[in-house]
């Protein structure tokens, strides 16, 4: 950009800066916020500068490419001043592609350091004013409890302010407040008042269980709240008190009542579903929004540390939508914002909608635009990461809002491309939920990680196989009713035969089968991070394990086809041998065994981890793919550790 030319000094830096807009205007991409570290004074648009090493040359940065643009300057700093801003209103306001705000409004372009690598703006804040909590939601906050952070070493009022107007500057425009249960800080009406000052925040939201809203709801309204999310679980009271752990069913519902008579609307009311504790309920939960404006958001169970996260308690969104259209077939998809974390629903005629956050089973990452800020003043880029930066140390060092800066656009700068992935995460260490929005521990050293098993139900298949020719008195699976001698699946002049299992009477039938994939290092630490270029491998490799094994059949040639009862998949990441161990079980009731479905299973399974991998190497081996136990037929097998 730089061309050669004979000219004025003065002259020579409009004519480069002018370029440089023009290229960045054409590209019709958006301009960002410009930042002068050693001079914060404010203009429409300020450039921020560093020094080099080697000479006192200027560099200015855009985050429109999220690279530098380097602008070489060799007169003195205030001829530059003289022409930059005037430069900069004339191209940018000229140039149609460009998204800037108008320049008279005094609104600055998005941060470059609230921007990640993948170009997700992180506009959207939630801030916990608190560990504390009055309830003990079982799948929030584990049984014993959690150790609370000493007070001094929580963030005060000062600060989450301070780090507030940070965020705020820089481009955040909503805040939520959260905890713990953020209602029972004795100063959260002092804290929202004050956020409500701040020119650019549009939006002040809370996430509160409800126990004091009733109370507390007339003031909140005068302080400025604007949103409000309530959790419940349930609207069975004796299960309500199950779930956790107190009473106050009836002071949920009164906040509940109180927000719709205030004008809330809609009221959110969030609703973690939990298989056999209360997705018997989800058809009640949707009932509600037939008279009232709210909206239930159905949330998938999530693994945090202490809640005993089982994936066989997670009822993924899918399911919770058919159970849904079966009662209400009309149920209707609503538009949603583009970074909107619920999928949204609607009955056609009622008042209020239902929306689901599917974190484990669809993920939302790409559109992420939410950073989160601890109680104890860590800064997390990720809910499901166990990556976070003190803040609040960087503040009570004395930092400044440039060492700040720096500080958060590191971390958001780090933020990967989507989260680890279910199969991971419910073994990764991070804060139980309640702390997430204290310090958690450093991240701790790769460790096997057992992945739990999977729960899916394939659709009932009709009635039991039809008789085929007679044959040897055995199941394809090997019940060894006959003799163990011989071969089974042939018939007395040695031709290939399938087994005729039709007089026998069904059981229920169980069999486990193992292998192991060898990834090498590579492979290994980037299927372990979820970077593979092709996805999630975990989550594709159990799918197809899954299908696999309802498809056995079909694979092979002499199999019966089995209505099967339950079928799992599950991984272990094994750091030591750059492996991962692959486990499938089966379950059906009939008159034959299982033992070549999890077998199947097992195997297509590691070939598809071996699929997911190929990019990074071919020095793959699938290796012990073997059955490890089975139960139900004549005689059981169990293989020795």
């Amino acid at each position: 950009m730089q061309g050669k030319c004979n000219m004025g000094g003065g002259t020579q830096i409009m004519i480069i800066v002018s370029v440089c807009l023009k290229e960045m205007a054409s590209a019709g991409r958006m301009c960002c916020r410009l930042i002068e570290r050693n001079n914060r004074t404010r203009h429409p648009f300020t450039y921020r500068f560093r020094n080099t090493a080697k000479d006192n040359n200027q560099r200015w940065y855009s985050s429109a490419t999220q690279k530098e643009n380097e602008v070489e300057l060799s007169q003195p700093r205030k001829n530059f001043d003289a022409v930059q801003k005037n430069i900069a209103e004339q191209e940018l306001a000229s140039s149609p592609s460009t998204r800037s705000r108008v320049l008279k409004d005094d609104t600055l372009p998005f941060s470059a350091f609230l921007t990640d690598s993948f170009g997700r703006r992180h506009s959207y804040l939630r801030i916990s004013l608190t560990e504390k909590c009055n309830l003990r939601c079982q799948y929030c906050m584990p049984e014993e409890g959690v150790k609370l952070t000493p007070r001094a070493q929580l963030l005060t009022t000062a600060e989450v302010l301070r780090l507030a107007r940070l965020f705020v500057h820089e481009g955040v425009d909503k805040i939520r407040l959260t905890g713990g249960e953020p209602l029972i800080r004795p100063d959260v009406l002092d804290i929202i008042a004050e956020l409500r000052k701040l020119e650019g925040l549009k939006t002040i939201a809370v996430t509160t269980n409800g126990m004091n809203l009733a109370r507390l709801l007339p003031k909140l309204k005068d302080s400025g709240l604007d949103l409000l999310n309530i959790s419940l679980d349930t609207l069975i009271p004796a299960k309500f008190e199950f779930i956790v752990r107190r009473k106050g069913f009836h002071k949920v519902m009164e906040g509940i009542d109180k927000a719709l008579e205030m004008g809330y609307n809609p009221v959110k009311v969030n609703c973690v579903v939990m298989r056999g504790l209360n997705e018997d309920e989800i058809l009640d939960f949707v009932a509600l929004t037939e008279k009232k404006p709210i909206e239930v958001r159905f949330i998938e169970y999530m693994p945090f540390d202490g809640n005993k996260w089982n994936f066989k308690k997670m009822v993924s969104y899918q399911e919770m939508l058919d159970c849904i259209k079966q009662q209400w077939p009309a149920l209707e998809m609503v538009p949603t914002g583009h970074a909107d974390t619920a999928k949204g629903y609607k009955v056609p005629g009622f008042a209020g909608k239902v929306g689901f956050i599917s974190s484990m089973s669809d993920h939302f990452c790409g559109s992420c635009n939410r950073l989160r800020l601890t109680a104890d003043g860590n800064l997390k880029v990720c809910l499901f990461g166990n990556s976070e930066v003190s803040l609040r140390d960087e503040l009570r060092s004395g930092a400044t809002e440039t060492q700040l800066l720096d500080i958060i656009g590191a971390a958001v700068g780090r933020k990967k491309k989507q989260h680890a992935g279910m199969l991971n995460l419910s073994k990764m260490k991070n804060r139980p939920m309640i702390l997430i929005e204290q310090q958690s521990p450093p991240p701790l050293q790769p460790q096997p990680q057992i992945v739990p098993q999977t729960r899916l139900q394939p659709p009932p298949r009709p009635g039991p196989a039809p008789a085929e020719s007679p044959g040897a008195a055995s199941a394809d699976a090997g019940d060894a009713d006959a003799d163990a001698t011989r071969l089974t699946h042939t018939d007395a002049d040695g031709r290939a035969a399938m087994v005729d299992v039709g007089g026998k009477a069904p059981t229920r039938r169980t069999a486990s089968a193992r292998a192991t994939v060898l990834l090498g290092a590579a492979a290994f630490r980037l299927l372990r991070d979820n970077q593979l270029a092709k996805g999630d491998a975990l989550a594709v490799a159990q799918l197809a394990g899954v299908m696999a094994s309802k498809r056995t059949a079909e694979l092979i040639p002499l199999c019966h086809p089995l209505p099967l009862d339950h079928a799992a998949v599950g991984l272990e990441l094994d750091p030591a041998r750059h492996a991962v161990v692959v486990t499938a079980s089966c379950r059906t009731t009939g008159r034959t065994g299982v033992e070549m479905e999890a077998l199947t299973a097992a195997a297509v399974a590691a070939l598809t981890l071996y699929d997911m991998c190929k990019a990074v190497s071919h020095d793959i081996v699938i290796t012990e793919v073997q059955l490890v136990h089975k139960t139900g037929g004549k005689r059981d097998f169990q293989r020795a550790p």
